[in-house]
């Protein structure tokens, strides 16, 4: 009987000292904290890492939109909140400006931003017909026009692509483990505005992952006398957040693709041997040991790279 008061104090121990980790693990994740700069993905390090292009692209970014069409799944009532951020193209051009080797021109707000120039072209007019003997003020410059347009979207996200779990329970005492894994994919083609042909396309994917681990205790320790404990943990990927890694993961291989075939140079032709680059072929085709190339652009074979 001692025995048995023993394992079941060590029990509740056990369960109070975990109960009360994962409250305070609650207690921060509810802590209200300062406003921060930016998130960085673990694909941000690449983007930045490019090397430098001998001139810069201007792109144009109309609409990077989401196409998959889904809505956030609720068993209980009717929802209009969509499964996938509609803030892609916001995304897309600040991943184009994060990686140096593009000018982005302003796409999704022309007509704000034509209206505006309207309005000082008016004000302008106004202010030469009042003062026709003092001096003119100068015309608006023209807009930066694009070379290459950027197209695409979140083409799929596929729910339950996983789901699986662990559990176990031993006289009433036991605990389990739940995970889900769900899919973003991401399609990113650039287009040449001088004769519309596509100059490359790239298609990269993110897998969200969702855990959840609790544990319980419910047990009878004497005569009318019942311990009952629950604790439990859950996290979740931010969906948006994923979508940033996919976009920003499909710039640096849309940049790297573009060098391989010829649609933008390096401002140094043997930066082509970068890590950064190599290491995206690599995973590409699968290989052990990607393409490499000298000052000239000619491809360096096993032998001669020696």
């Amino acid at each position: 009987m001692r025995k048995q008061k023993n394992i079941l104090m060590l029990v509740f121990v056990v369960a109070i000292c975990s109960l009360t980790g994962c409250s305070g693990i609650a207690r921060k994740a509810v802590m209200t904290t300062p406003a921060k700069v930016g998130y960085q993905t673990s694909v941000h390090k690449d983007l930045l890492s490019l090397p430098k292009p001998k001139r810069k692209i201007v792109v144009a970014v109309y609409k990077f939109r989401d196409q998959t069409g889904q809505y956030k799944p609720n068993p209980n009532a009717t929802t209009f909140s969509t499964a996938v951020t509609q803030g892609a193209t916001s995304m897309l051009i600040k991943a184009l400006e994060d990686s140096g080797w593009f000018i982005p021109v302003e796409r999704e707000g022309l007509a704000n931003l034509l209206t505006e120039r309207k309005i000082i072209r008016g004000t302008r007019e106004n202010h030469n017909g009042k003062h026709k003997k003092t001096e003119h003020m100068p015309d608006l410059p023209p807009l930066l026009y694009a070379s290459v347009a950027l197209e695409g979207g979140v083409i799929a996200y596929e729910t339950n692509i996983v789901t699986g779990g662990l559990g176990a329970r031993y006289f009433g005492i036991g605990g389990s483990s739940q995970i889900r894994k769900d899919k973003v994919t991401v399609y990113l083609r650039s287009v040449s505005i001088k004769n519309g042909s596509i100059l490359n396309t790239v298609s990269t994917n993110k897998t969200i992952l969702s855990r959840e681990v609790d544990f319980g205790v419910y047990r009878f320790i004497s005569y009318k006398r019942l311990l009952e404990i629950e604790t439990g943990l859950s996290t979740n990927e931010p969906t948006q957040m994923c979508v940033l890694e996919a976009i920003e993961k499909a710039v640096v291989g849309m940049v790297i693709e573009g060098i391989e075939n010829k649609a933008w140079e390096l401002e140094n032709p043997e930066d082509f041997n970068s890590p950064v680059i190599q290491q995206y072929l690599q995973e590409r085709n699968g290989v052990e040991k990607a393409i490499r190339f000298d000052r000239d652009g000619n491809v360096v074979h096993g032998d001669d790279a020696a």
